[in-house]
């Protein structure tokens, strides 16, 4: 039976992980079995750029916290080794790092599953999820969605106005007063 300080050390790791699992607005469980240390660092750095919390956990505190979460569907999953990638703001970004990482490093990095919302997603899920652009590039789609009809009309305009022999940018001249 472990001492009374190994334990409640123990309990305080669950309750920050629940914590951080209840708070997250998604998180990607993953499997980095042979990762080197540069691999390692390069995508530590990634996942901070994008404000993702990354870290390595212990199968069975982490098991407390997901059932202490309602999502014992991941416990299926919590094998073998395993990290933890969070994020609070931006839901599809721990997927979309981790998901670019396991693609280059294709047999020692893989995705396990993950979460969004409170709700257990499985692999194929998280994949869809990772395909997502990041949050900018969606805002200049739609900004350049709405303003693709603007564009077009001044285009036209601009052409009516060449086709009528006033040239564009100038305004028609005036007759000269005498």
């Amino acid at each position: 039976m472990p001492n009374a300080k190994v334990l409640s050390e123990k309990q305080a790791i669950v309750a920050e992980l629940t914590d951080k699992l209840k708070n997250a607005a998604a998180g990607v469980l993953v499997d980095y079995k042979g990762i080197t240390v540069a691999e390692d660092t390069a995508l530590r750095a990634e996942l901070r750029k994008n404000n993702v919390d990354y870290s390595v956990v212990k199968n069975t505190l982490l098991r407390f916290a997901v059932d202490n979460c309602g999502m014992n569907e991941l416990d299926g999953l919590l094998n073998g080794t395993t990290a933890l990638a969070v994020c609070h703001e931006d839901p599809v970004a721990p997927a979309r790092v981790v998901n670019d990482f396991a693609k280059k490093l294709e047999d020692h990095f893989e995705i396990k599953g993950g979460f969004m919302d409170g709700k257990a997603m499985p692999l194929e899920e998280v994949l869809a999820l990772a395909a997502i652009p990041p949050l900018p590039v969606l805002q200049a789609q739609v900004l350049g969605t709405m303003l693709a009809p603007i564009s077009g009309l001044a285009c036209v305009l601009k052409q009516i106005a060449e086709k009528q022999g006033a040239p564009a940018g100038d305004a028609p001249a005036e007759p000269a007063a005498e």
